[in-house]
């Protein structure tokens, strides 16, 4: 969804490189999908969650540098649009209007009574599809929805914004003087690493959390909406992936080894095992490797109470996927027990994992794809398909793909501990030796 949200903007005129703003733990999988579709980008590293107006304020900052009146456009990378014609007229009108120092938000013209979507009322219309904003509606119960689709006024908050980053800097220093100072400083101390930006994690974490609606766009005098009616869905639940997805004879989305009967209206994604449902209705069945989820599909926003169990009970779950993205490529925990570990790795033609060394455990390498070359101690060799190698506790070790095809390894660790944080690194070409070590980094 991030690569289609870039996508979808092929053939507006004038675009500068974006600039992506996401939680440092997700930089090498964004790193990678901007890779897949030839898409470069500043990539600026939150330290920690602050909501999003300090967000689009770290994005402002760095737009600023191109130009003090660039007009930048600020979208979520979980939307899905189908009419792009629409849309791309919708920018239009909105770059002229936020050209002329205003503060634009998309408003989506309501299709049922929504209760999952905050509304906006639409004021008096300057221009076709634009108009003065009255106010901002939180989330409504269904008799409101109702009420507000009835009377034909209110829009669905889409979260999509166009301003200039002046205007946006300027409106936000008046409401919020405090979060404008944190995330100036913040990007003042930042660091560059590789394609990274990293913003100075004291600054930031002192900055206060607020959504860009609270803290600007209910506050201004300046904001307009731009009607929407494009086929928009915000995806934000497993829910509404089934709505807009292609279903088969029995309304199911099936992706997977899957198989069904006497099922109707299913969500089922198996990713890694087979998964097979009879006779229910109405269900998500995802399968993940390391877990399944089985949810109502009216249920599924609930989602959240399945995270914050896992979080209470320490659960890795939380936090770790099976399958980690590394700047050199990927691995996915396959196995594990108590004392050891094994992991389909992947190393990308060229890439090479750091120099390194483990105090507590011991790893045996096998070859199933490409070519690796194997620095082991002070001996290095080529190893191919079939052809492994062991590497002692305590032994400087590196591998590398010197091929043109993707490395394949089998690792199986094994030791007393076996965490990513028993990693000390000698030489990398990525710049991680000065970062302190964190779980599941590699």
């Amino acid at each position: 969804m991030l690569q289609e949200t870039l996508l979808r903007l092929e053939g507006f005129e004038n675009l500068e490189p974006a600039i992506v703003v996401i939680n440092e733990e997700h930089r090498f999988i964004v790193a990678e999908q901007l890779q897949q579709i030839n898409r470069k980008a500043d990539i600026i590293l939150e330290p920690e969650g602050r909501n999003t107006a300090p967000a689009v304020a770290l994005a402002a900052l760095k737009a600023k540098e191109t130009a003090e009146d660039a007009v930048m456009l600020v979208l979520a990378a979980d939307h899905n649009i189908k009419d792009l014609e629409a849309f791309h007229q919708a920018l239009k009108i909105a770059a002229d209007c936020a050209a002329d120092e205003k503060l634009v938000t998309f408003g989506i013209t309501p299709e049922r009574p929504e209760t999952g979507y905050g509304y906006i009322k639409a004021g008096d219309k300057s221009a076709e599809q634009l108009f003065a904003v009255e106010r901002f509606v939180e989330k409504p119960n269904l008799s409101k929805a109702e009420e507000y689709l009835a009377d034909g006024g209110y829009y669905w908050n889409s979260g999509m914004f166009m301003m200039r980053t002046d205007t946006y800097l300027n409106e936000l220093n008046t409401f919020f003087p405090e979060m404008i100072t944190q995330c100036t400083l913040a990007m003042a101390k930042g660091l560059h690493d590789l394609d990274f930006i990293r913003p100075n994690k004291e600054a930031f974490e002192a900055c206060p959390s607020q959504s860009i609606d609270y803290a600007v766009m209910e506050k201004s005098s300046k904001v307009m909406l731009v009607s929407l009616s494009a086929g928009w869905s915000d995806v934000g639940a497993w829910s509404e992936l089934w709505e807009i997805s292609d279903k088969d004879e029995n309304g199911n989305v099936l992706s997977g080894d899957v198989f069904t009967s006497s099922s109707k209206n299913l969500l089922v994604k198996a990713r890694k095992k087979f998964v097979s449902v009879l006779g229910v209705s109405d269900l998500v069945v995802i399968e993940d490797g390391d877990s399944v989820l089985i949810a109502d599909r009216n249920s599924s926003q609930n989602v959240k109470e399945v995270v914050e169990y896992l979080k209470s009970q320490d659960r890795p779950e939380a936090t770790l996927h099976r399958k980690a993205y590394r700047p050199w490529g990927t691995y996915d925990c396959v196995d594990q027990d108590e004392r050891f570990k094994v992991k389909r790795i992947c190393v990308k033609p060229g890439s090479k994992l750091s120099l390194q060394m483990h105090h507590h455990r011991a790893e045996h390498w096998i070859v199933v794809k490409g070519t690796a070359l194997v620095t082991n101690g002070d001996k290095q060799q080529l190893l191919t398909e079939n052809e492994s190698t062991y590497i002692p506790i305590g032994v400087v070790h590196c591998l590398e793909n010197p091929g043109k095809v993707d490395l394949e390894i089998i690792e199986v660790q094994s030791g007393a501990y076996l965490e990513e944080d028993d990693i000390v690194r000698y030489e990398d070409i990525y710049g991680r030796c000065e970062e302190k070590s964190t779980l599941n980094e590699q």
